[in-house]
């Protein structure tokens, strides 16, 4: 009899066992941050990785990315290829946008147009007038601009406050989705830095009605740590409680420069372990992101300790209290936990609890303000379910997703 229920239970969990269906790019994002590939070969490979956007790619490569059923920000010095602070003429810019229309412009790879990475304020007037002009003529494609992370600094921006640089990205440039990068994983920890850059673009994110996209780490360099399952899964789930609607990588192919290393695709062009975490991530993201682009987030909250800028659990309309519930931890440890909140259409709250720890499980209990049920999202299939069991742990990193009845 137990052979028998065991037997069913492997069963009924295989019919489980397969990739969600993947999400198109502009509902969220999911990309490889840098210059697209020719090879087909490679290009299925980042399909099969969980990628929806490529990167950055040529015109000409633009069939090969479509045929792969993924999507790419096209670079194409008649996008770019300009001084940004002394432009040509406009025929000659009419022209050169024209001409990529006739190109590109009824193809649905290609989601938009690279302009720029990390620009200084000076360049935005310049970039903008650029981007009007590819959205005259090519409404459905979006331009890319790439912002500084939050401690760049004044004179890197050119703005007195990256509040007012993050909103020029909206205001004079016309992009419709807010994006950045910030790479904070130091000696086993997560400096603070990468949340207080969360807190200020999703903030700026609600006030301008834009969602934003976090470009995050996925290699090795400098003395940034090497990629495991908990420094991807931290990464997302933060960026998720926050609100965030699309998640780039830096990088799926590993530099040739420095001492880059453990990107999805080494040096030379093999699959590291890097890669199977990708997919891993990534195929979370496409399970929950049905649910989350249609949540609309209304706080985020840390415990015990915020960070600059941030919230502590005080504040939350939903959650009076988080504990870590196991006993005996050798060595002793307290768990941090942050936890993002979110309305439905219908007003009903969700909220996503994150073990901030890169190192430690935790088996957690959460108190509610209010009485309520709490259901929980799955991270695999994406259907709801009903939290119990050993649903209670959170590995480092990883986040829940819940519903509260």
């Amino acid at each position: 009899m137990r052979l028998l229920v065991f037997a069913t239970l492997v069963a009924a969990a295989a019919q489980g066992l397969h990739p969600p269906p993947a999400v198109a790019p502009k509902d969220f994002a999911v990309m490889a941050w840098g210059n697209s590939p020719s090879d087909p070969e490679q290009l299925r490979g980042m399909k099969e990785a969980g990628l929806n956007v490529t990167g950055f790619c040529r015109v000409e490569d633009l069939e090969q990315v479509r045929a792969a059923g993924l999507a790419c920000f096209v670079r194409d010095g008649r996008a770019n290829g300009y001084d940004w602070t002394s432009l040509p003429s406009d025929e000659v810019l009419r022209r050169n946008v024209t001409a990529l229309k006739g190109l590109i412009g009824g193809n649905p790879a290609a989601v938009g147009f690279f302009l720029r990475d990390e620009p200084s304020a000076a360049l935005m007037p310049g970039m903008g007038k650029v981007a009007t002009m590819l959205r005259e003529a090519m409404p459905d494609k979006w331009p890319y601009v790439n912002l500084f992370p939050y401690r760049a600094g004044p004179a890197a921006m050119g703005t007195s406050s990256y509040d007012e640089y993050v909103r020029m990205l909206v205001t004079t440039i016309g992009q419709p989705f807010l994006s950045y990068d910030n790479y904070s994983l130091v000696n086993g920890e997560m400096l603070d830095y990468f949340y207080i850059n969360l807190e200020v673009v999703r903030r700026l994110g609600v006030e301008t009605k834009t969602p934003f996209w976090n470009c995050i780490l996925a290699n090795a360099h400098f003395n940034y740590m090497e990629p495991s399952d908990a420094t991807f899964h931290l990464q997302v789930y933060s960026t998720l409680a926050y609100g965030g609607r699309g998640i780039q990588y830096f990088t799926y192919l590993t530099p040739t420069v420095g001492n880059y290393r453990l990107g999805a695709i080494d040096q030379f062009g093999n699959r590291t372990g890097t890669w199977e975490m990708l997919r891993r991530i990534n195929n979370e993201i496409h399970a929950l992101a049905p649910t989350l682009i249609k949540l609309r987030s209304t706080g985020v909250y840390h415990y015990p300790d915020a960070p600059e800028q941030g919230f502590g659990l005080g504040a939350s309309r939903l959650i009076k209290s988080v504990e870590m519930t196991q006993r005996y931890v050798r060595p002793l440890v307290g768990a941090r936990f942050l936890i993002g909140e979110f309305e439905d259409p219908q007003g009903r709250p969700y909220f996503m609890i994150v073990n901030k720890d890169l190192a430690q499980s935790f088996r957690f209990r959460v108190e509610l303000k209010r009485e309520g049920k709490l259901i929980r999202t799955s991270p695999y299939s994406g259907r709801e379910e009903p939290f119990g069991r050993e649903m209670d742990w959170l590995a480092p990193g990883a986040g829940i997703l819940f519903r509260v009845e």
